[in-house]
């Protein structure tokens, strides 16, 4: 196994999703995981280095567009992938517009994840 360098925070409401992400990327990177929007900006401020944050936009509370806006605000060299189950023209154009890095949808195939993920952060 190779050394890990690089830091993915993931973000999503669902544990199934979470573990999911885990299974597919604790393996090549080192990994952060919270549940909610909160956890995820608090997590971001208090841990440097993050290379890559995984954001799902369909959350309780504060969604990920919104988080995503806090994020670019706090932090706007940070690099996002947005994770979701939707995909609309209208979707990808306000993802980008918002500073996204890239997104991926539910459900996933292990190899285009990961592909999206290394093509994203290394």
């Amino acid at each position: 196994m190779t050394e890990k360098t690089r830091k993915i925070l993931i973000c999503d409401d669902e544990e199934g999703i979470r573990e999911s992400l885990k299974l597919i990327l604790e393996d090549h990177y080192d990994l952060i995981l919270t549940a909610d929007s909160e956890q995820c900006l608090d997590c971001l401020a208090h841990t440097p280095d993050v290379d890559l944050v995984m954001l799902d936009i369909k959350m309780p509370n504060k969604n990920g567009l919104e988080t995503l806006k806090e994020i670019k605000a706090r932090h706007s060299s940070q690099k996002v992938m947005m994770v979701t189950g939707y995909q609309s023209v209208e979707l990808i154009s306000e993802l980008t517009e918002l500073g996204a890095e890239g997104y991926v949808t539910k459900p996933f195939a292990k190899e285009e994840l990961l592909l999206k993920v290394i093509n994203t952060c290394g």
